[in-house]
């Protein structure tokens, strides 16, 4: 079994609780998923089954969406709502739309945030929320991310008001809900977070745990497996013909391409059959050679 399964996470769940349940599941090994999501944030998580974990580098950089509501009034020490409070302030008049929408504006492009202390984010060896467990304080480093979008979701007054945020990998959506509420001149934090699209994968393509028991009662599993090769659109294809289609499985370095893909890693494809991803020689330009090589297909 191969492919990719686009899970809708429940809240309660991490992403390894996920994986590990449906490798129980379908009682296979090769599971892995493609993005890390807090026990309490639901939403779209692709789970690559099989040959498909091979992909798993290649996704974990693509664009995300999500959708969160930023709360004004009191920040915490996770930053959303499931952490202690830490400083508060009464919210006597909410903002306007101009002056929210104004703020917003600001965070569209490149941006640096200081990753909270209730993350994975390592420092000296450690994750910052195993200091924060200790109740250690530690300097975290500044780190550059990128909001392509940031829209508000509706235009009646709120608190809390509900983002829309495309962003790139290593955004915190926590941290920027903070900062959001720090430039309208409070205290906030992140009341609540969905992801709505990753990897390209949309809510509307997700399964549920319950349809996926449903689906292996009937043995229906393959119907909601995508192929592996979904998951690359981001990536150019190069066609070999069957002779060449035999080198490549066999993980043959070779000669580049007169017209090679303008995308460095490509993915080489027999008629529709996914067959490898390969890259550039770094060392001999007259070469490509293969990253990836996938073991689904029959040798001729």
């Amino acid at each position: 079994m191969n492919g990719i399964l686009p899970l809708y996470k429940p809240k309660g769940f991490t992403s390894h609780d996920c994986v590990m349940k449906v490798r129980k599941l379908l009682h296979i090994k090769k599971v892995g998923h493609t993005g890390t999501l807090d026990p309490g944030v639901e939403g779209v998580l692709p789970i690559c089954i099989g040959e498909a974990t091979k992909i798993i580098p290649f996704l974990l950089h693509l664009k995300k969406v999500y959708i969160a509501d930023v709360y004004l009034g009191y920040s915490t020490t996770t930053e959303d709502r499931e952490g202690e409070i830490v400083a508060e302030k009464e919210v006597v008049s909410l903002p306007t739309n101009e002056e929210i929408n104004n703020v917003l504006q600001k965070f569209h492009g490149e941006i640096k945030q200081v990753p909270p202390m209730y993350s994975a984010v390592k420092v000296k060896g450690k994750k910052l929320y195993e200091y924060a467990r200790e109740n250690k304080e530690v300097e975290r480093p500044e780190r550059v991310v990128t909001i392509y979008e940031l829209t508000r979701l509706e235009e009646k007054l709120n608190n809390p008001f509900r983002i829309k945020v495309t962003c790139s990998k290593g955004t915190y959506i926590r941290t920027l809900c903070v900062d959001i509420g720090r430039e309208l001149g409070y205290p906030s934090h992140m009341s609540y977070l969905k992801r709505a699209e990753s990897d390209s994968f949309m809510m509307s393509e997700t399964v549920t745990f319950p349809e996926l028991e449903e689906a292996i009662h009937k043995k229906e599993v393959e119907k909601l497996l995508y192929p592996i090769e979904r998951g690359l659109r981001h990536l150019d294809v190069f066609f070999v013909d069957r002779d060449l289609k035999q080198k490549v499985l066999q993980g043959q370095k070779l000669p580049i391409p007169t017209k090679c893909p303008k995308t460095d890693p490509f993915i080489i494809m027999h008629e529709n059959e996914l067959l490898a991803i390969y890259e550039k020689h770094k060392i001999n330009k007259n070469e490509i050679k293969p990253i990836r090589v996938f073991n689904i297909h029959k040798r001729m």
